[in-house]
């Protein structure tokens, strides 16, 4: 069950748990380097990488146990 401090998967009305990072960024808009970040439920995790993924966008998809911020 989710608390204040438990990540929430940021697909669109999805209130469960993130499990996933989804590190991603727009070359039109971002420096290579930059990585923003959507987080995502077990159930999600492939819906959003597809939605990142066909946009040429998606970098990488980490554990959030193992998610290092900056990396």
């Amino acid at each position: 069950m989710s608390d204040e401090t438990t990540p929430i998967c940021s697909a669109k009305g999805c209130r469960a748990d993130a499990v996933w990072v989804l590190a991603w960024n727009n070359p039109k808009l971002h420096t290579p380097e930059r990585r923003k970040t959507w987080i995502a439920c077990e159930e999600h995790r492939e819906h959003l990488s597809q939605f990142l993924g066909v946009r040429g966008f998606l970098k990488d998809v980490v554990p959030l146990a193992d998610w290092e911020p900056g990396s």
